[in-house]
């Protein structure tokens, strides 16, 4: 598999939704399952089970070194080793979106740090159809085991790309016939007043700052959600939850269009 950006390290996943994801994806990338004794509870028993049909070893620990090996995190009494994550080359994503349907939605996600925000965001974006994601390579959280957990798994049925120059990749994509819109909560214009493009690539920036103005210049348009409380922003993945679905719905109208008589 030709893939790029290795990490060095070999990841330890942990939480019971991210473990089973990765038997049913891709259990050749796993190398040990780490079970807490005296353990209780038929999704414990599942995953045990799953793991002995794929031929994986299975070591049973106590609570306090599971605790140690998932540096603290909620590991539900289960954690595995695996291989570590390895990033697409961004060409790779070009073909696809050259010789791929053409209603594509590719999310960008520029300097997000916080791993539960991220991995939230990749299950929205996960239940929402969408299969690539381009991140940075610096200022934004990576691929890791907080992240996998807290996208409960989905992680593994996306498509990651990571690249060192962001605002090229953008100029990339463009050129394979993307629009690029960045969601912003300063934008005149809503999610709800636009008809978005069939190929789409959806910016959203940081928890604190939003889209970086460098990488907002890229953007043929922005977007914000509408806010009629008085908090006036939203959480990065919510948003960005709102905006992907919406960007669904418009596919589903789009679509039954077409099928009418």
């Amino acid at each position: 598999m030709n893939r790029s950006d290795k990490a060095a390290k070999p990841l330890v996943i942990f939480g019971i939704n991210p473990i089973m994801e990765k038997l049913r994806s891709s259990p050749e990338q796993v190398s040990e399952l780490m079970v807490v004794r005296r353990h209780e509870g038929a999704s414990l028993n599942s995953i045990i089970e799953a793991a002995q049909r794929c031929g994986l070893p299975v070591r049973y620990v106590d609570a306090q070194r599971l605790s140690l090996l998932t540096a603290g995190g909620a590991h539900q009494g289960v954690a595995a080793t695996t291989m570590p994550y390895s990033y697409l080359p961004l060409a790779e994503l070009l073909q696809a979106l050259a010789h791929g349907p053409a209603r594509q939605h590719i999310l960008v996600v520029d300097g997000v740090t916080d791993p539960r925000n991220f991995g939230a965001l990749l299950r929205s974006a996960e239940g929402a159809g969408v299969r690539y994601v381009v991140i940075p390579q610096d200022r934004s959280v990576g691929v890791t085991p907080a992240v996998v957990k807290s996208s409960a798994g989905a992680v593994y049925y996306l498509k990651i790309y990571r690249v060192s120059n962001l605002r090229r990749a953008l100029q990339d994509l463009k050129h394979a016939g993307c629009w690029v819109v960045g969601l912003d909560a300063g934008a005149a214009e809503g999610i709800y007043d636009r008809v978005f493009p069939e190929k789409v690539a959806i910016i959203l920036g940081s928890e604190g700052t939003g889209i970086r103005p460098l990488i907002r210049r890229e953007c043929d348009f922005l977007v914000s959600i509408p806010m009629r409380g008085r908090v006036a922003s939203l959480n990065v993945s919510v948003a960005g939850g709102i905006f992907l679905y919406e960007l669904v719905r418009q596919g589903q109208r789009a679509e039954a269009d077409l099928s009418k008589p």
